[in-house]
C-alpha cells in the first residue's frame, strides 16, 4: 500500500505541471515493462491508440507552455484537465493492488495535481512580466525536466519519491522565485530588474 501511495503521489503531482507527460510515461511503463501492470479499465492507457493520442497531444502542450502569454491561456485551459490527469494517474496506479480505494485515489490525485496546477497558474504570469517573456521557455523546460524525472522515479522507484518530490518541488519553486524577483539574469539575456 505504501509503495502504491508513493508511486501515485509522485506521478500525479507532476500532472499539475503537464497533463500529458506523466500519462505517457505511465502508459509506456505499463506497455514495455513489468514494473507497472495496470488493471482494467486503466490498461487502456497503454493501448496503441491511447499512446498515439498522448504522443499527438504532447507537442501541443509542450510548445504552448513555452510561449509568453500563450502559456497562461494554456494553463487556464488545463485547469480541469491537469487535476483530472492526476486523478486518473493515481487511480491507475492504485488499481494494481486494490489496497487504496478508487475514490480516495481519485480525490488524492485531484488535490495533488490541482494544487500544483494552481501554484503554477498563479505564479507564471509574474515570470512573464519580470523576464519580458524570455524566462517562459526556460522555466517551462525546467518544469518539463522535473515532470520527467519525478514521474520516472515514482513509477520505477516509489520509495525514492520521499526525496525526489520535495526536491523537484523546491527546485521549481526556487526557479519561479528567482525569475520573478529579477535575481536570475539568464546569462545576460535578461537585464537584472531586481527591486530594492
Amino acid at each position: 500500500m505504501i509503495s502504491s501511495f508513493l508511486s501515485g503521489l509522485g506521478a500525479s503531482a507532476p500532472a499539475g505541471l503537464n497533463a500529458t507527460l506523466p500519462l505517457l510515461i505511465l502508459a509506456l511503463a505499463d506497455r514495455f515493462t513489468s514494473v507497472i501492470e495496470l488493471d482494467q479499465p486503466y490498461d487502456l492507457l497503454s493501448s496503441s491508440w491511447a499512446i498515439i493520442a498522448l504522443l499527438l497531444l504532447l507537442p501541443i502542450e509542450l510548445v504552448a507552455d513555452k510561449i509568453a502569454r500563450v502559456d497562461h491561456a494554456n494553463d487556464l485551459l488545463h485547469s480541469a484537465i491537469r487535476p483530472a490527469s492526476g486523478a486518473l494517474i493515481f487511480m491507475a496506479i492504485a488499481s494494481q493492488d486494490d489496497e487504496i480505494n478508487a475514490v480516495i485515489a481519485m480525490l488524492l490525485g485531484l488535490l495533488v495535481a490541482g494544487g500544483v496546477h494552481w501554484f503554477k497558474t498563479t505564479q507564471r504570469p509574474a515570470i512573464t512580466v519580470a523576464t519580458r517573456g524570455v524566462g517562459n521557455p526556460i522555466v517551462s523546460m525546467i518544469e518539463d525536466a522535473a515532470v520527467i524525472v519525478t514521474t520516472i522515479v515514482a513509477v520505477f522507484v516509489p520509495y525514492a519519491v520521499i526525496a525526489i518530490l520535495p526536491l523537484s518541488g523546491w527546485f521549481v519553486y526556487r526557479t519561479y522565485r528567482r525569475l520573478q524577483s529579477g535575481d536570475a539574469q539568464l546569462g545576460g539575456i535578461i537585464p537584472a530588474t531586481r527591486r530594492g
